[in-house]
């Protein structure tokens, strides 16, 4: 079980416990099941279907682990404590892409609540990193793969 900490929110962690719980109450005994039926179809040494469950029923049980490893060391972010002064992890921030004149707004979160579709940037990404720190106002020039994005600070909020 690892022993690393997990920065989440509160949104996140409850997030998290609800898949545990569907993974404990509702997949692990489907798993059980595919197994005991694919058993109950003959000789397990030619049975590809059995394999496949147990490979599944692996993964499954992997998954659960992982989860009770990362709840057992989350560490809650306290939203109300967090500032606006500078950028840092739960802001909203607005920026200015100087080279394409559109605004982008990212809301900064954890690793493992990060969803670019929904806007929230994981602070270890190269966008995210490059803006903790600075403050409204600030011209921050970003290295990603595709070259250098220049962005201007236009808004942090929570």
């Amino acid at each position: 079980m690892s022993t690393q900490v997990t920065y989440l929110t509160e949104e996140g962690f409850e997030k998290a416990k609800a898949e545990l719980e569907q993974l404990r109450s509702v997949e692990r005994p489907a798993a059980s099941r595919a197994i005991a039926e694919a058993r109950d179809k003959g000789d397990l040494s030619e049975n590809a279907e059995y394999d496949a469950a147990k490979e599944a029923q692996g993964m499954l049980e992997m998954r659960i682990a992982n989860l009770e490893g990362m709840l057992a060391n989350a560490r809650l972010i306290d939203r109300s404590k967090v500032g606006t002064d500078t950028v840092q992890i739960l802001n909203r921030v607005t920026l200015l892409n100087l080279g394409s004149n559109k605004e982008v707004v990212y809301t900064l979160v954890p690793e493992k609540e990060a969803n670019l579709k929904e806007g929230k940037l994981a602070t270890t990404t190269p966008i995210a990193a490059a803006l903790l720190g600075h403050k409204k106002g600030d011209v921050v020039d970003i290295s990603v793969p595709a070259g250098t994005l220049r962005f201007q600070i236009i808004d942090i909020s929570v």
